[in-house]
């Protein structure tokens, strides 16, 4: 699984021109999912995410987490996340999970990111398009592979 975190002062989406969700302080997640993830991966990506230490202290330090600062996240799929682009122009999809496996792999990493004590996840609408509006915060945009974590 692959996220592309960027540390929010608010983020949204929209479908079709109507609000679907949205958050105040915390993360917005971009996630793409893999065909090899698996639950593990989903796991360990929720675990780091939940616990990054990307928000300031009152020293001006990124010492916090998302639970010290009472965080929310807004977690978006992503599958283009996952392209492949080494040859030619046109990015090659191959390695994106297909839709029963990525949902399946995206509901388990936003259930996760719930379990552990993050205290809002708010989610878009898998598959659809969506209009991704936020305000970064620093800006602080960090990408997470899960295939580089400890599992």
């Amino acid at each position: 699984m692959k996220a592309v975190l960027q540390r929010v002062s608010s983020a949204s989406v929209e479908v079709d021109g109507a609000l679907v969700s949205s958050v105040s302080k915390g993360f917005l997640v971009l996630l793409g999912v893999e065909n090899t993830d698996n639950e593990k991966d989903a796991l360990a990506l929720a675990k780091k995410i939940s616990g990054l230490r990307v928000f300031t202290d009152n020293n001006d330090k990124m010492n916090l987490s998302l639970a010290d600062v009472g965080g929310e996240v807004l977690v978006v799929s992503n599958f283009t996340l996952c392209a492949d682009c080494r040859k030619g122009r046109r990015p090659n999809f191959e390695k994106a999970a297909r839709g029963e496996q990525a949902n399946s792999l995206y509901e388990l990493f936003c259930d996760t990111l719930l379990s552990l004590g993050v205290k809002n996840v708010e989610k878009g609408i898998f598959g659809a398009d969506m209009k991704v509006e936020l305000l970064n915060d620093g800006p602080v945009t960090i990408i997470i592979d899960s295939s580089e974590l400890a599992k």
